[in-house]
């Protein structure tokens, strides 16, 4: 059995190269529009009146909850399903398929209807796949350890002080310059591993990754560190998680409609705060 802090180490560690990707490599992918009927009956389906999202196996928190994404726990199986709700699926009519990360998004037909396992959308991996809208738009995260200076930060105006260590070419880099504007110029390094070496080595007080990598970074690669908070980036494409489908898939516009319906309701505003805020040790630095 695998602890709870195991399965957050393990599956921040699949996402965290994908994440955390140089500004330069991350675009939002036009999607195809809605069909003339999103009816239940009416959807091209792999299990007809079966919906069959895939995902990894274990399936890591905090995306997932004990290991099961069938319970609608933890961010993408409360998306997952309800997003399998406006479609009109009831729970009993959701399978799920065990999808190996990067299998998600290569070339080929695929076992799923569409896939969440936190992929970034790339113009790289649009030539294969199709994506959905943006069900997440990654944000940054400011890292420190315990009983540091910035450790009980509440507001970005409390890092302003703070020497702030962030890996070159990254999303992370220009979130820094652009929202917290620190007064010294941040400590710049190669490697994302160089600046958590900085940190553990406390030569700066600080790191900011995205924040799917903090939650790796807090759990498997700092001890007694933490997540101090979240923030949003202030201008640029933003680097957003997309359902992957087969490509040319019938359902793209379907799922982006439902993606519509959830974001204009406040209701994936609400699954996001509830699984990716304070409740997961990550709450809004404004």
């Amino acid at each position: 059995m695998i602890r709870p802090s195991m399965l957050l180490a393990l599956g921040a560690l699949a996402v965290a190269a994908v994440a955390c990707a140089p500004a330069s490599e991350t675009a939002v992918q036009a999607a195809p529009s809605a069909p003339a009927t999103c009816a239940k009956d009416q959807l091209t389906l792999k299990t007809p009146g079966k919906l069959t999202i895939g995902t990894d196996k274990p399936a890591y928190e905090p995306w997932f909850k004990d290991d099961d994404p069938a319970n609608g726990k933890g961010f993408e199986s409360a998306v997952a399903h309800a997003v399998a709700k406006q479609l009109g699926f009831e729970s009993g009519e959701v399978a799920w398929a065990t999808v190996k990360f990067d299998t998600a998004f290569a070339p080929g037909a695929k076992q799923f209807d569409f896939d969440l396992n936190q992929v970034s959308v790339t113009p790289d991996r649009a030539k294969v796949v199709d994506f959905s809208k943006g069900y997440y738009t990654v944000k940054q995260a400011v890292v420190a350890l315990d009983g540091s200076k910035v450790a009980s930060a509440t507001d970005l105006a409390a890092l302003k002080d703070a020497k702030i260590g962030v890996q070159v070419g990254t999303t992370s880099l220009q979130a820094v310059k652009d929202v917290i504007k620190p007064s010294a110029e941040p400590n710049v390094y190669n490697e994302q591993i160089d600046a958590v070496n900085a940190l553990k080595n406390k030569q700066v007080d600080a790191v900011v990754v995205d924040l799917p990598t903090a939650f790796y970074v807090t759990a498997a690669q700092v001890e007694n560190s933490k997540i101090v908070g979240q923030f949003g980036a202030a201008s640029g494409t933003p680097e957003v998680f997309g359902a992957v489908f087969e490509k040319g898939s019938p359902l793209v516009g379907c799922v982006n409609e439902a993606i519509d319906k959830l974001t204009s309701s406040g209701e994936l505003a609400k699954i996001e705060t509830e699984w990716l805020g304070s409740a997961a040790g990550a709450p809004e630095l404004k």
